[in-house]
């Protein structure tokens, strides 16, 4: 039986053996707390602390600034320290409040629901609350991914547990330790859409994975487990809906459009606590790995730590790393500061010790075809590259510039060593803000 995937992608070395075996551990931060107002696509939250309030662990300090936006929680006890521009991993200055942390980690008092009795209003309610934010690297606000205008017409509620990206595995940990939180918050978010049918989809690499799920959900008429083919960027949200489903959606629509939500792992896990614990989102699994690593490991991070001060924590640099990224090296981004926030979005800090796509010199196309091979997008990206480089704006547009999802298979496979997925990116996001207009 063919194994479910989509058209294109590649096989990059995937590094997951220097930490998939490590469990997770617990991680308390001791430093200042830096928590930035825009975790999350859309509006940035608005703050309803000031400098010189005292907060606690679990208490909302920004509320959601429109429909697609999301609360912040401070995620331990302390003092604002301010309220002002701090750098985060795409390299940008954003609002932040600062917390100095007392080192108390008192908490509000949290209170859970029972996930039988709670109705749907109830459930969009407490996620949204919650501030829970698509965990997978794209932050979108879940409360608004769980309200599609038509709910009848959902036909399958996807748990993205394929973890495709080279070198993670906060996700792979999770199900291996928690599993029963990953299936619990799917069936949750089942109680939604009366006709949906849930569906774990994890990659054919990890099938300690698969059979855990598999006997946890032996008794679930509404919820099946398939095995992709391992292969990147099977996680991508449109290739694995064409994996699962065989439906295809392009750049301006949305997975509800094909009849389908998708969420991952942790998102899942987030929405389980909340509705059953009562806790807002306040901490994420980052895998802290690479060959110039001294211990690659799995931490579970509370929202606002620095990565400097984590890197402490996981006995720092075996080699000084020539590059260091934040998520994975496919489509994390490259940092020159340690001093940032972990946020909702984080997954992981990777520390290689040779920087060896710094010492390409591109040169010209030689039209071999393999960037368009491997192109999920089913996208000509050495033509669409060229649009951009020369800013054709019409061009980029006409050869399907926006159907890109920046996976950077094409840059990978390029015998030119040409930056293709950087000059797309660029033109896409002149193209995104644009249309926001």
């Amino acid at each position: 039986m063919a194994k479910l995937t989509f058209k294109g992608g590649i096989h990059p070395y995937d590094g997951k053996d220097l930490s998939k075996d490590k469990p997770i551990k617990d991680v308390l931060p001791k430093g200042e707390m830096v928590y930035p107002l825009s975790q999350h696509i859309g509006a940035p939250a608005q703050a309803l602390v000031a400098k010189g309030d005292r907060v606690l662990a679990g208490q909302k300090i920004a509320e959601a600034g429109g429909f697609v936006s999301a609360a912040v929680y401070a995620t331990v006890s302390g003092t604002v320290k301010n309220i002002e521009p701090r750098r985060v991993a795409s390299g940008d200055m954003v609002m932040s409040i600062i917390v100095d942390n007392d080192g108390l980690y008192e908490e509000i008092a949290f209170e859970g629901r029972d996930p039988e009795a709670i109705s749907k209003e109830e459930i969009i309610t407490v996620v949204k609350e919650a501030g829970i934010v698509g965990m997978g690297g794209a932050g979108f606000p879940t409360h608004v991914k769980l309200s599609p205008k038509e709910p009848e017409k959902i036909d399958y509620v996807i748990a993205n547990c394929a973890e495709c990206e080279p070198y993670l595995t906060s996700d792979y940990r999770r199900m291996m330790e928690e599993p029963e939180k990953v299936v619990g918050g799917l069936k949750i978010i089942l109680k939604l859409f009366d006709k949906a049918q849930g569906v774990l989809a994890v990659e054919d690499n990890k099938p300690d994975c698969i059979e855990i799920l598999k006997k946890l959900t032996a008794n679930e008429p509404r919820i099946s487990v398939k095995a992709l083919k391992t292969k990147y960027p099977q996680g991508g949200e449109r290739l694995l809906i064409y994996a699962v489903t065989g439906r295809e959606i392009n750049s301006k629509m949305l997975p509800a459009d094909a009849g389908c939500v998708v969420n991952n792992v942790d998102t899942m896990v987030a929405v389980y606590r909340a509705v059953t614990e009562g806790r807002p989102l306040m901490e994420r699994i980052v895998t802290m790995t690479g060959d110039a690593m001294k211990e690659p490991c799995n931490y579970r991070v509370r929202v606002g730590m620095s990565y400097e001060e984590l890197l402490e924590v996981a006995g720092g640099f075996r080699v000084q790393p020539e590059k260091i990224i934040c998520g994975g090296p496919m489509m994390g981004n490259a940092l020159f500061d340690l001093k940032i926030p972990v946020t909702k979005t984080s997954t992981a800090l990777l520390a290689l010790s040779k920087d060896e796509v710094s010492a390409y010199e591109p040169g010209p196309c030689i039209n071999c075809g393999r960037c368009m091979e491997v192109c999920p997008g089913r996208i000509i990206p050495s033509k669409v590259a060229t649009c951009a480089e020369h800013f054709d704006e019409e061009g980029f547009l006409e050869y399907g510039g926006m159907e890109c999802c920046e996976c950077g298979c094409c840059s990978f496979v390029c015998p030119a060593k040409r930056p293709l997925t950087q000059q797309i990116k660029s033109m896409r996001k002149i193209q995104l803000a644009k249309r926001k207009k």
